[in-house]
């Protein structure tokens, strides 16, 4: 396994803000209408524009490969994003580690990362959508062993230039080399995210990884519990103290100019939500969770709250587009956001940071810690041999490695 032996030392930037999708495509209560895959395909892509507009940093999508849900291929949406924004961060949320072979994770998330010159990062998780692993001819019983050993050859993948390597869940790799390889041979930052698994926690923990916990609908001791968690078993493994430990959080919110209107607003849509309508009402459900309803002024304070009880953390995301409302209504959201309350929030939580804690990893502070001032490696192919491999010693710079080939008989 491929550990930092010492302290891990982030130079990134102090927090970042985004806005995170779950791909749903919902009927719109009030007007009745239900948009199509191909209008909901096109509002993400502006809301995603829209996040870079009013001054955040990051946009998240998740993976989902059923009705009502649009995003079953984040690579090519978010390609399709970072082409037409400048500074946003693309990530996702989550990518399935479990029913998608990592080496095909491998090849996408390094294309990705090349396409957006850096502009990108990784979430994995196991995904909550039981029927999804038949479809892809895996086994749920077998679903956190799975997440654990796909996530350790995708890490493997993305350092080794040559991999052999046998496991439970696929065929075995013998002299592989996952193509293209990571820009700057510097792989993408990854997260963790869970709500309710330690496992994923230790393993994030294991790597030096961030872990994100996704803090909608569950109240916040309980993803409290999983932080202090990851943030022990980070130190525990040499990556730095728990303060330097790389936390991401989400949070969903529904904002207006007054607090009576935002409530006024937001109630049919939450009512008949498929995932909390017909349970609490959203007076409630805003005090037991960290769904905030209200002002600008509210939304700072509960999010401050969050600091409060995690202490300094490196990633927030929201959760803004879902349960049918419209796109005008999102992007006026993001404007609020984007005057009102991400720039309060920057203000405050660098006032509050602690000197110890990590900033946010990006691509060019990763280049900084791997190779300082000296030029990133550009890996260059051997010629091929006329039968699809270059042998044991695939890139110019790189080692001669003793590998063998399955014979055909």
């Amino acid at each position: 396994m491929d550990l930092v032996a010492a302290a891990t030392v982030w130079t990134g930037v102090t927090m970042q803000f985004g806005i995170f999708s779950v791909s749903d495509i919902t009927r719109d209560p009030v007007s009745g209408d239900t948009p199509s895959e191909a209008e909901r395909i096109d509002a993400i892509i502006k809301i995603a524009q829209k996040t870079e507009e009013v001054g955040m940093d990051v946009f998240a999508i998740g993976e989902h490969h059923n009705p009502p849900f649009f995003s079953s291929s984040p690579t090519t949406l978010l390609a399709a994003i970072a082409a037409t924004t400048k500074r946003l961060i693309v990530t996702t949320s989550t990518t399935l580690i479990t029913t998608n072979d990592p080496v095909r994770i491998a090849e996408e998330y390094a294309m990705l990362q090349h396409v957006a010159k850096g502009r990108m990062d990784l979430m994995v998780g196991r995904g909550n959508t039981a029927p999804v692993y038949p479809w892809f001819g895996a086994d749920i019983r077998q679903g956190l062993p799975m997440a654990l050993e796909n996530y350790n050859l995708l890490h493997r993948l993305w350092r080794e230039d040559v991999v052999d390597w046998e496991g439970r869940f696929r065929s075995a790799l013998q002299g592989f080399t996952s193509t293209p390889r990571p820009l700057d041979d510097v792989p993408p930052f990854v997260w963790h995210g869970s709500i309710r698994t330690p496992e994923i926690a230790e393993q994030a923990a294991f790597y030096g990884n961030g872990f994100f916990a996704n803090h909608i609908f569950w109240p916040t001791e309980h993803s409290l519990r999983l932080i202090n968690f990851y943030r022990k078993r980070f130190e525990h493994y040499g990556h730095g103290t728990q303060k330097q430990a790389i936390v991401g959080l989400g949070g969903q919110a529904y904002i207006a100019k007054k607090s009576q209107d935002a409530y006024k607003e937001f109630r049919p849509y939450f009512d008949v939500a498929p995932v909390y309508g017909h349970g609490p009402s959203l007076e409630d459900f805003s005090q037991m969770t960290p769904l905030t309803v209200g002002s600008p002024q509210e939304m700072i304070d509960k999010t401050l709250t969050f600091h409060d009880t995690f202490g300094d953390y490196q990633r927030q995301l929201f959760l803004m587009d879902h349960a049918g409302l419209p796109l005008k209504t999102v992007l006026n959201q993001l404007d609020l956001l984007g005057e009102e309350v991400i720039p309060a929030l920057r203000k405050e939580l660098e006032s509050r940071k602690d000197p110890e804690s990590a900033e946010t990893p990006t691509h060019e502070s990763l280049v900084k810690a791997k190779y300082g001032d000296r030029p990133a490696r550009q890996p260059r192919p051997n010629a091929n041999r006329g039968d699809n491999v270059t042998g044991g010693s695939p890139y110019q710079d790189s080692e001669d490695t003793a590998v063998s080939y399955p014979e055909l008989v």
